[in-house]
């Protein structure tokens, strides 16, 4: 009776971030999947950006956590309490009358059945009256316009926090799709080490993040750029600035990189001839945080030989998907059944 009072929402979990996608509204929550738990009474000080804010800052009986890892639950508990604080972030305007929304998720394409069933409970216990599953790569792809449905290839490249997803799509389905756990975190962490072993200097994830998006590219720039950093001397235990260039952060970033182009070209060699062949007149996508790292587009097209494009709105690629996959909540609803049952 009271059903058209529901919202439906899209969730884009992640391992950096969270997106809410509200039926009819679009995007209403964006926030870092970060959660500040209070370790004595073990109770929640804060989620999402305020959270955020403490990592690295916090006193003893203050963690600041993300219970999300390589793209899956880490931490069930704490992921459902971060779960039903978006949910009810995206419900602020919620009747009396309305029930509890159907709720879609994305999901790595690699994930095991034991995984996906956590996410379904965690939704769940957060407030959602159904929980479905999509496949990252596949939300990805529809967020980025590209002819799902139809009997022709498409290319997705959605590099995250915790995974880099790689899938070849047609006709509703994944044909061929590869998960690696290398994306965004691997990269900051790239960052931290190098500093570490060529300075012994001490950086935070916030720092290694800052240098990653201002001077970081997948290839050594023309113009080399240069950032000032502060972090602890690991010889002296005293604060200490350095400046770092571009090209230290290319090298830096060169074995997650290569990781990352490794993925696309065994996708490629799985894929049909006549998928690829699509493929080449279309191009390859590009979508995720990890889309917006300078001339990664460049090296890829050079590695593979195709042309590569980075969507138009990557962040939002998969968030959006997620919700315009709502609009066909009934094939979700079978097939995250059946993608149950064969992975048992």
């Amino acid at each position: 009776m009271f059903g058209g009072f529901t919202k439906d929402l899209g969730i884009d979990l992640g391992t950096a971030n969270t997106l809410v996608y509200v039926r009819g509204k679009g995007i209403v929550v964006r926030e870092p999947s970060v959660v500040a738990l209070r370790t004595d009474t073990k109770s929640i000080e804060a989620v999402g950006e305020s959270a955020k804010k403490m990592i690295g800052r916090t006193p003893g009986n203050i963690r600041a956590i993300r219970p999300m890892k390589d793209g899956v639950i880490a931490d069930f508990d704490i992921t459902a309490t971060m779960l039903k604080y978006f949910i009810r972030q995206a419900q602020k305007q919620r009747s009396m009358f309305q029930r509890h929304p159907n709720v879609m998720v994305c999901v790595p394409s690699g994930i095991t059945a034991v995984e996906q069933r956590a996410v379904e409970d965690a939704t769940k216990q957060a407030g959602a009256r159904e929980a479905y599953t999509i496949e990252e790569p596949f939300a990805a792809a529809i967020g980025a316009d590209l002819p799902v449905w139809e009997p022709t290839g498409s290319m997705v490249v959605d590099i995250g926090g915790g995974t880099t997803e790689v899938a070849v799509i047609s006709l509703g389905g994944i044909v061929t799709s590869r998960s690696v756990r290398v994306a965004g975190d691997e990269m900051d962490e790239s960052v931290i080490q190098y500093i570490k072993r060529q300075y012994n200097l001490m950086i935070g994830e916030r720092t290694s993040e800052q240098l990653k998006m201002d001077i970081g590219s997948a290839m050594p720039l023309e113009q080399v750029e240069t950032m000032e950093i502060r972090g602890r001397d690991l010889v002296t235990g005293l604060p200490k600035t350095i400046t770092i260039t571009s090209d230290e952060i290319s090298e830096a970033l060169a074995d997650t990189v290569n990781a990352i182009v490794e993925a696309v070209k065994v996708t490629l060699e799985k894929c049909p001839p006549e998928l690829a062949a699509d493929i080449m007149d279309r191009g390859i996508v590009l979508t995720g945080g990890g889309a917006l790292l300078r001339n990664l587009d460049k090296l890829l097209a050079g590695e593979t030989g195709m042309p590569v494009i980075v969507a138009e709105n990557p962040l939002d690629c998969v968030a959006i998907g997620t919700g315009k996959a709502l609009e066909n909540i009934h094939l979700f609803k079978s097939r995250s059944s059946s993608a149950v049952r064969s992975k048992r």
